[in-house]
């Protein structure tokens, strides 16, 4: 059985983030479903930038799917979007109880895990700029966090969501798929790429 990943969106969630998820995802082989968290239902998502997406279908419908991960873009209207939804944030608790992953980047950690206290124990990094939103005991200055403790991944912003991406593609499918799968990206300096 192929993994599976749950990307939300909401109004102003940075695009660089999601997109580069989504698309390095699929192509580490594993499905994914974008997921509207949008108040009024509306599949189309307008980003921080102005970008428009499209989910394939609102969180309600899709919640309680079967999914591996499940995805927090940040930019910080998006993220606030996700902290005032009830439903994302019980998806959420739902995913970390049955010891799924949680992967959030940029302000999605500081502003959604933080203050409904999801990860009350867990190192997590988030947006440099945003890092008072993070416990002083948690936080990590890093491009991307990994704690096997608690299933969390988080990572820092738009520039680090290829490292991100390719730490969730290690995770689901295996570091030879992630090798793989950087290999095609001409990637910066810097970039842990998985080859050994």
């Amino acid at each position: 059985m192929s993994a599976s990943a749950l990307v939300c969106l909401a109004p102003g969630s940075e695009e660089t983030e999601a997109v580069t998820t989504i698309d390095l995802l699929v192509r580490g082989g594993i499905a994914v479903t974008t997921a509207s968290v949008a108040s009024d239902g509306n599949l189309t998502v307008t980003c921080s930038r102005g970008v428009k997406l499209l989910a394939d279908a609102p969180l309600v419908q899709v919640a309680d799917g079967d999914y591996d991960v499940i995805v927090l873009p940040g930019g910080l209207k998006g993220a606030e979007a996700f902290r005032d939804s009830p439903l994302l944030v019980e998806t959420v608790r739902q995913f970390h109880l049955s010891g799924r992953i949680v992967a959030a980047i940029c302000a999605a950690a500081g502003t959604v895990l933080v203050p409904h206290d999801l990860f009350p124990v867990g190192n997590m990094t988030g947006y440099p700029g945003l890092k008072e939103t993070i416990p002083e005991d948690q936080w990590q200055d890093k491009r991307v966090v990994w704690d096997p403790r608690v299933n969390l991944l988080t990572s820092q912003g738009p520039g680090t969501a290829i490292d991100f991406a390719l730490k969730m593609i290690d995770l689901l499918v295996g570091r030879e798929k992630a090798h793989e799968v950087a290999s095609q990206l001409v990637m910066a300096a810097g970039i842990y790429n998985y080859y050994e």
